[in-house]
């Protein structure tokens, strides 16, 4: 048998969830603390923005020191690399220095070498291009031997 509407028990669940939630908005309604403490409700303003601020510099200031240091990283290697060829270099001019004093039937009147002593020369300019009709005339039409 069934029971009429009017008969019937309400539901428990949503009611005692709806009243939980009720006794949440009501203790923490921002309207009720502006209404009873307009300073308090303003200093919590405060506090976001300030709070809103600082995670936003924190985020520019890590973006920037990620930034920073992958250039640092990069010159570092650039500086490593340079020492590395100067290291090179120094050991060649030593090796040449070494061969020639070898080779000199007087090695007492070589000089050793430093860099202050170094003549830097200018690199030499390309040839100017021939035309077409001189590199023509360089083919020889005779027959190649077998064999070469």
């Amino acid at each position: 048998m069934v029971a009429a509407p009017s008969q019937r028990l309400p539901r428990q669940a949503p009611t005692k969830g709806r009243r939980s939630l009720e006794l949440i908005q009501g203790s923490l309604s921002a309207n009720k603390v502006a209404r009873q403490a307009p300073w308090l409700a303003n200093l919590h303003r405060v506090a976001d923005g300030a709070l809103a601020g600082l995670g936003l510099s924190m985020v520019g200031l890590a973006a920037l020191s990620l930034h920073w240091q992958t250039q640092w990283t990069q010159s570092f290697q650039r500086l490593e690399s340079a020492q590395v060829l100067e290291h090179r270099l120094q050991e060649s001019a030593a090796v040449l220095e070494q061969h020639h004093l070898g080779a000199a039937h007087r090695p007492g009147l070589l000089v050793p070498t430093s860099s202050e002593k170094l003549v830097y020369l200018n690199s030499p300019e390309p040839p100017l291009p021939r035309p077409m009709s001189s590199l023509l005339a360089g083919i020889t039409t005779r027959q190649v031997l077998p064999g070469y």
